[in-house]
């Protein structure tokens, strides 16, 4: 059993604008077209046999749509467990999340550099509260972005003051806590009540780190993931499979930690 638990997709009318955009900025080659239908396809090619699906409200104005896109979505497919996203300085952010678990989206994606927050601005912690009383959990990317260089919105100590601000959040960092900052993140995020997804680190992270990591943090708390479509999950399980885990801890970050968050 393989979940994914950092996917990307676009609805069909806006996928091929917003591949080409995204594509320029990151300067990295898709493998996907960015429609709903190819991720699926590619999954199937892959061996994934569920994606979780992380849209992102960049603006305000876009939290309505895409959450409805999401449900829809959720609806349609099964190989696709979506999430919902709120932007953090919407106005009805609050009233929003409790549409996203009305709409039976299982979580919650926040993109601090897309979004133009950071991770630990306590003007947020009122969308933390709100996912931690929803019971849902919120995936944070996490480290360095190519769309914003030279500022890092969630940097592993702020992450860290985020988490023990509002404790009961089920918090997720992606790419292994906090892409190219794994020094950081073992200096502040190892041992917290905190779950690392492990997407985007193939090539970008030595294994001797990435199983440090693992190893010390705990595998009851990374999650397989691959940022599909900028990465091919076949290279994080190469990644994951060269690590000399046991079969046990492989078995709960390929899909056994997400059965248990995802409530499946």
């Amino acid at each position: 059993m393989l979940i994914d638990f950092h996917v990307h997709a676009f609805a069909d009318s806006i996928a091929a604008r917003a591949m080409e955009k995204l594509s320029n900025t990151a300067k990295i080659i898709p493998h996907t077209d960015g429609t709903v239908a190819d991720t699926i396809k590619k999954q199937k090619e892959w061996g994934i046999d569920l994606g979780v699906l992380l849209p992102i409200a960049t603006k305000p104005s876009q939290q309505n749509t895409i959450n409805n896109w999401a449900a829809e979505v959720g609806r349609n497919f099964e190989e696709i467990i979506p999430f919902g996203s709120v932007h953090p300085y919407a106005e009805d952010a609050l009233e929003e999340l409790e549409r996203i678990k009305a709409l039976g989206l299982k979580g919650v994606k926040l993109h601090p550099d897309y979004q133009g927050f950071f991770i630990d601005d306590p003007k947020a912690f009122r969308i933390y509260e709100k996912c931690a009383e929803l019971s849902l959990p919120v995936v944070f990317h996490a480290g360095f972005d190519a769309v914003s260089p030279d500022v890092i919105h969630a940097l592993p100590k702020a992450s860290l003051n985020a988490h023990r601000a509002v404790p009961q959040m089920t918090m997720i960092l992606a790419h292994m806590g906090g892409a190219r900052c794994w020094d950081d993140v073992e200096q502040f995020l190892v041992g917290e009540d905190i779950y690392f997804d492990i997407s985007f680190t193939a090539g970008e992270i030595s294994s001797e780190q990435a199983k440090r990591i693992i190893k010390n943090h705990g595998a009851d708390k990374i999650l397989f993931a691959s940022d599909c479509p900028w990465s091919c999950p076949l290279s994080e399980i190469n990644l994951i499979e060269g690590l000399g885990l046991s079969d046990a801890e492989k078995e709960m970050i390929y899909y056994k930690n997400a059965e248990r968050l995802l409530e499946l």
